[in-house]
């Protein structure tokens, strides 16, 4: 009986239409539930869903609901702790950090496709050999590349190397050292120096889950529109920049939400007490909308259209949460909040391979530092953030290794008196009296900066100008969306550009791969190169956490703030509302996968039940 509802709700969860139906069963009628639906926007639009060619967080966090790395993190546990996923254990690790052995749980199946011709495709070992490899693959084009290379991982980058010398395709048949499958359900990598931290990379499941090769070769060039993975949801419809809709994969492993709060975590001790032991994922459907303006979004919410609504338009924070409480005509909804300062940070990044404002000259140096001190980060917390950020004073992001909250640094002044000064003083000057800078050899300056067609993007520019023009910098823009953003940014097409980055691991190094000179194109936007800064981040991957390594990151940190390729502005303070429906909700750390972790409410009381 238990297995014939199953089914029945199922059938409901992947397309059968609207009300509850009665169905017949062993002499027993039964009403049907409706489907689970979780709905809610992204602000920024997708660029697609192929783990090896993302890299912007909005297609990252729906990549990891589809495909499934081999370790993943405790969905309540802080500070974060790293868990088996498709993985049976945690690693075998040889003392030097050099050896990781990985055995997978057998039984796990990728989600039908006709790339596998009909029959059940188990997850085995190979595919993960696979799937490391594509990162590799020139033809891929990985902005992640330069992340993974780093890890070192025996032969991988030699065979790289060889089909970029004889241009020919990536060899992902001949077997390298670092990267093997033992037997079926058995994975072993080699690194060729100590990675203390490879197990943050191998949960890393937004970016390093499964991926079938017969997948890949099936659709080729179009793999971004067609992921299947093991996870617990598949891609039902995508219209780009505009919907996307994921449905329960009808053939998920049966797992079970559990979880290791702290003892006084009250809030994740209630959830584990009101979950566990639910079969994941709790809803069926997942509709995400794009909405960049903020009034929309804002108000999609207000109406129920959205059970949730992610980091809370700041223009509409003084009526959402007050005070950081949420406003009472919001709470007798049953609509409840959360703040937390994030880990993430934005920032002004140059691109140094720019002749205007990149290089390492001393007049380059003073340019990038007079535009930071210009800019007036006090008065866009205030006005733009409506008081919901703080001002960042490095790239080191919160919750991670090496960021210090009491640092006080230039990269968080504003002090538009020193910035007129550091221009005059190496020859920024204005020679023909019109109010406006020229460059030291007396051509004319004008900045160009990427920006977005948004709201929040419109008010920030303006102040910007403002700003910039308060020192004598003219500063013109060039709106597209972000996707086209970041294609010009990787491409070393841009001299200035807006843009911020969230943690994806506890570790702060990852955040200092911004300078490291092999990840430009990748990490590296700001094209940045220094052998000093490689040195230092060079020694940190082979370190264990301590002092020494600690001490590695501040003086890694203080050369970046001397060449100043990044201007850091803000840590945002996100607001996250949900309405009462929705059910579980409890906002990650460094993971972006938590869909299957929330139930929907439904029924007609559904609008006033609370957790």
């Amino acid at each position: 009986m238990r297995q014939f509802l199953a089914t029945v709700a199922m059938a409901v969860a992947m397309g059968a239409a609207g009300a509850a139906t009665p169905v017949q069963g062993h002499g027993v009628t039964a009403a049907v539930s409706p489907p689970k639906v979780l709905r809610y926007a992204f602000r920024v639009a997708e660029t697609g869903f192929d783990p090896a060619q993302v890299i912007d967080v909005y297609s990252r966090t729906v990549t990891p609901h589809i495909f499934e790395g081999l370790y993943g993190y405790d969905h309540l546990a802080r500070p974060a702790k790293i868990e088996p996923l498709t993985a049976a254990a945690m690693p075998e690790v040889s003392d030097d950090f050099r050896t990781w052995t990985v055995r997978l749980r057998p039984g796990i199946f990728f989600q039908d496709d006709p790339a596998f011709g009909g029959r059940p495709r188990e997850l085995v070992a190979a595919d993960y050999v696979y799937s490391f490899k594509r990162f590799a693959d020139p033809a891929t084009k990985s902005p992640a590349w330069g992340s993974l290379q780093q890890q070192g991982i025996v032969g991988l980058a030699e065979q790289r190397e060889r089909a970029l010398t004889t241009k020919q395709p990536f060899d992902y048949d001949t077997p390298i050292a670092g990267l093997q499958a033992l037997d079926r359900h058995t994975l072993r990598f080699q690194l060729a120096a100590p990675r203390p931290r490879f197990l943050e990379t191998l949960a890393t499941g937004d970016l390093f889950g499964a991926v079938a090769r017969e997948v890949v070769e099936r659709y080729g060039a179009d793999i971004p529109a067609h992921p299947v993975g093991t996870g617990p949801f598949r891609l039902a419809q995508w219209r780009r920049s505009s919907l996307i809709v994921l449905e329960r994969n009808p053939a998920y492993r049966e797992r079970f939400y559990d979880a290791e709060p702290a003892a006084d975590d009250a809030e994740g001790q209630a959830l584990l007490a009101r979950f566990q032991g639910r079969r994941l994922p709790m809803v069926d459907r997942v509709e995400i909308s794009i909405i960049e303006e903020e009034q929309p979004r804002w108000l999609a919410f207000l109406q129920g259209q959205h059970d949730f609504i992610e980091q809370m338009p700041a223009a509409f924070i003084d009526l959402a949460m007050p005070g950081g409480e949420v406003a009472p005509h919001l709470a007798r909804k049953g609509v409840r909040g959360w703040q937390a300062v994030r880990s993430d940070v934005f920032f002004v990044v140059f691109n140094m391979d720019d002749p205007v404002v990149g290089g390492l000259a001393p007049a380059q140096v003073a340019l990038r530092r007079a535009i930071g001190l210009a800019l007036d980060v006090p008065r866009e917390i205030a006005t733009v953030w409506r008081g919901q950020a703080i001002a960042a004073q490095s790239t080191l992001l919160p919750h991670t290794t090496g960021h210090d909250p009491a640092l006080r640094s230039e990269m968080g002044v504003y002090d538009p008196a020193r910035a007129k000064a550091l221009l005059d003083l190496y020859g920024w000057t204005d020679r023909d009296g019109d109010g406006w800078r020229e460059r030291p050899d007396g051509q004319p300056l004008v900045l160009e900066m990427l920006t977005q067609p948004d709201s929040q993007s419109r008010a920030l520019d303006e102040l910007r100008a403002k700003n910039l023009a308060a020192v004598g910098l003219r500063l013109r823009y060039r709106a597209q969306k972000w996707p086209e953003n970041l294609k010009a940014a990787r491409g070393g097409q841009y001299q200035l550009w807006r843009v911020g980055g969230s943690a994806a691991a506890p570790d702060g190094q990852p955040s200092l791969a911004r300078f490291h000179g092999p990840q430009v194109g990748g990490q590296n936007i700001a094209r940045f190169r220094l052998p000093a800064f490689d040195a230092l981040y060079e020694r940190m991957e082979v370190l264990p956490d301590g002092p020494e390594r600690l001490d590695l990151m501040r003086q890694a940190q203080r050369l970046g703030m001397a060449y100043a390729p990044y201007k850091t502005l803000v840590h945002r303070v996100v607001t996250d509302l949900a309405q009462p429906a929705l059910l579980g909700y409890r906002r990650t750390l460094f993971w972006q996968d938590w869909w299957h972790m929330v139930d929907i409410q439904t029924g007609p009381d559904s609008n006033t039940r609370t957790p």
